[in-house]
This record gives structure tokens, sequence and C-alpha cells, in this order.
């Protein structure tokens, strides 16, 4: 859960804004069907497969981003003042 909330959240920081009402129906379920929050990490990391129902472009979206290619300090949940940005 420590590890998830920066990743799920800077996630969410970064591409919320720009998703289309089924990537963000794809991502409410992915955030909040799963009973156990440690599986969305691993999948999103690559350390355990996702079952089928949550392999999506959403789910390829957070692994991407779980790639952190470019190397970005990624230690605490952002600041909630971006959900007042208007949309990119």
């Amino acid at each position: 859960l420590i590890l998830l909330r920066p990743l799920s959240s800077l996630f969410a920081k970064e591409n919320l804004n720009r998703m289309s009402e089924r990537q963000l129906n794809l991502y409410d379920r992915l955030i909040n069907e799963p009973s156990n929050d440690w599986d969305i990490y691993y999948w999103a990391t690559e350390a355990k497969p996702a079952p089928a129902e949550f392999e999506n472009d959403v789910m390829a979206m957070l692994r991407e981003f779980a790639k952190n290619k470019k190397k970005e300090q990624r230690l605490r949940q952002p600041d909630l003042e971006y959900l007042f940005e208007p949309p990119r």
C-alpha cells in the first residue's frame, strides 16, 4: 500500500485529465475492485500477471508509468492542487 499510493496517485495526476470516459471507468474498476492493493502493485510492476478482466489499455499505461523511464523521484503522493487545474 505504501508503494502503491504514490504510484497510483502520481499516475492519476499525469493521466486522468486526458483519459476517455471508458478509460476512467476502467481505472476506477482497477483501483476499487481488487481486494488487495498489493495485487495492483504487482500487476503494474509486472511481478505477477494481471487477471484478464484488468488487462486493458489502462493497465498498459500504468505498467509503462511504473517503469519510470525518466527516473523521477516518486516517494510521496502529489499535492491535490492539480485537481483544480484546467485540463491539458
